[in-house]
């Protein structure tokens, strides 16, 4: 799903959204972000940065997002 996201992006708009367009929706972009060379580290800090500073609401999804690859 990310793979295929990051690869249409390129060509196309694509969305990703989830009730609150918070949590599940910045854990999501903050994947993006490790697939395009972020570190996974620094993922959740740089889409609170450009997307939403309330992005990637809760421990598991920041933990998620860590160990990501």
């Amino acid at each position: 799903m990310f793979l295929d996201a990051l690869e249409r992006s390129g060509s196309e708009r694509v969305e990703f959204a989830c009730a609150g367009g918070r949590g599940r929706t910045g854990t999501a972009l903050a994947c993006l972000a490790v697939l395009d060379g972020a570190p996974a580290a620094d993922a959740v800090a740089y889409v609170r940065r450009h997307y939403s500073s309330h992005a990637v609401e809760t421990f598991w999804q920041k933990r998620y997002v860590r160990q990501f690859s």
